[in-house]
């Protein structure tokens, strides 16, 4: 049996490893005392990369989008986003009156911002397509039905996944392309987001576009949200059920029976629970992420935490520090409290969409990723076995990334090389001051 080692003996043996093993003495990481360091160990076994999955992008394109993402935003002692009209009143630029993007960023020009880097660094290891809603506006003087269609064939579809493509450089080209599809969309004018937010029955309908057996590679939605669902002419309740309803609207919309907004007022939390629920039943996960102030606060965090955690994709974690700030950790079930991804500007929405981008490809070889409650304290702190011989770090072999442990030159391509009858086991051990 050998000796439970001091949290110093094991420390000792991360920091001394490297220089010893030139001599004829071994070490490695022991079970240590939790009361100072504690340790990790994630063990993977590799079986080359899995299929490319098929992520459906759904995107609202409401009119709220345009709002700004901090209203009250003074540089140089002016309100950046407010301004005078013809009357000399006060007023916020949004849906109305466009902001100028360049010095009032709103929830869409930060969501371009995000979006490019996250296609540039995902595109190549995923099939993407781009759904927005509800479906496009074009009309000067649109009637509710319009501004409250749910994305359906023909415009709302953007850019179509790729289904006859499977290389590296034609699926980041492709990525580039809805990039700048994306990127077309304008703040302000006619082709403006506009409208509500027709949440279930846009994911009904892009459910019908992901069409691959999911036995064969992962079929995913991404629905990025910044309100509440709603829309919906055959919500179950109406303005008459106050509690129920919950109004989305001007309430004075909701509770006139004759209103186009008697329903579609009402938030639509159970049609959009059950359309998540429906594409889950199909083996279609969907990952929720949160923009804005409304999607934070109020009913917003209810509603988007069942889509999340009924969508199959809720946030994970092993402890509280995986989950952020506010949040904490179910340990046992290894869930974070808010399921779903939540982000109030370009800065929040590009770390959701690297931590999604991370979660999508659990079959590159050359990337294990730690957890921030998995990762060393220091990048000496770590030790790397492949079949159980230890390997050390370098430019031919691995190296720490601020997500987990990275295999590049032979070392990669040793672990691309495996297939399920030839696999290669790979553990990491990691040191981390608590």
């Amino acid at each position: 049996m050998r000796a439970k080692s001091t949290p110093l003996s094991a420390l000792l043996a991360g920091i001394v490893g490297g220089a010893m093993m030139a001599g004829c003495q071994t070490y490695d990481f022991e079970p240590v005392d939790p009361l100072a360091i504690a340790q990790t160990t994630k063990e993977t076994v590799i079986t080359a990369r899995g299929s490319k999955p098929d992520v459906m992008l759904l995107v609202d394109t409401s009119g709220s989008m345009t709002l700004p993402v901090e209203p009250e935003l003074t540089v140089g002692g002016v309100k950046v986003c407010h301004g005078q009209n013809e009357q000399g009143q006060d007023y916020v630029c949004g849906e109305s009156l466009p902001c100028d993007t360049a010095r009032c960023p709103t929830r869409w020009s930060e969501l371009q911002a995000a979006m490019g880097p996250f296609l540039t660094g995902s595109g190549s290891l995923v099939r993407f397509g781009l759904t927005t809603y509800p479906a496009p506006i074009t009309s000067a003087a649109p009637s509710v039905a319009q501004l409250c269609a749910a994305a359906s064939a023909g415009e709302s579809v953007r850019v179509q996944i790729p289904t006859t493509l499977d290389a590296d450089a034609d699926l980041l080209a492709h990525a580039t392309n809805l990039n700048a599809v994306l990127q077309a969309i304008p703040n302000g004018g006619t082709n403006r987001p506009r409208g509500g937010t027709p949440t279930s029955g846009s994911l009904a309908f892009t459910g019908s576009l992901l069409t691959t057996d999911p036995a064969e590679r992962p079929q995913i939605i991404i629905l990025l949200t910044d309100g509440l669902p709603n829309c919906n002419a055959e919500n179950e309740y109406n303005g008459s059920q106050a509690e129920q309803c919950a109004c989305t609207v001007a309430t004075s919309q909701c509770v006139v029976e004759e209103s186009p907004y008697y329903k579609r007022g009402c938030l639509d939390k159970n049609a959009s629970v059950a359309a998540v629920e429906a594409l889950k039943a199909r083996d279609i996960s969907t990952i929720v992420i949160g923009f804005g102030a409304e999607t934070s606060a109020g009913a917003g965090p209810q509603v988007l935490n069942a889509m999340a955690s009924a969508g199959g994709f809720a946030r994970n974690c092993r402890a509280d520090i995986d989950c952020g700030a506010g949040d904490t950790c179910d340990v046992a079930a290894q869930r974070c409290g808010r399921a779903f991804y939540q982000a109030g500007n370009q800065v929040e929405l590009g770390a959701a969409l690297k931590a999604i981008s991370e979660r999508l490809q659990p079959g590159e070889p050359c990337y294990i990723p730690l957890d921030p409650s998995q990762l060393p304290s220091d990048p000496s702190l770590i030790v790397v076995y492949i079949n159980g011989e230890r390997t050390l770090g370098g430019p031919d072999s691995w190296s720490v990334v601020d997500t987990g442990v990275r295999f590049v030159g032979s070392t990669c391509a040793r672990l691309e090389a495996s297939r399920p009858e030839a696999p290669v086991s790979v553990e990491v051990r990691a040191i981390r001051e608590l």
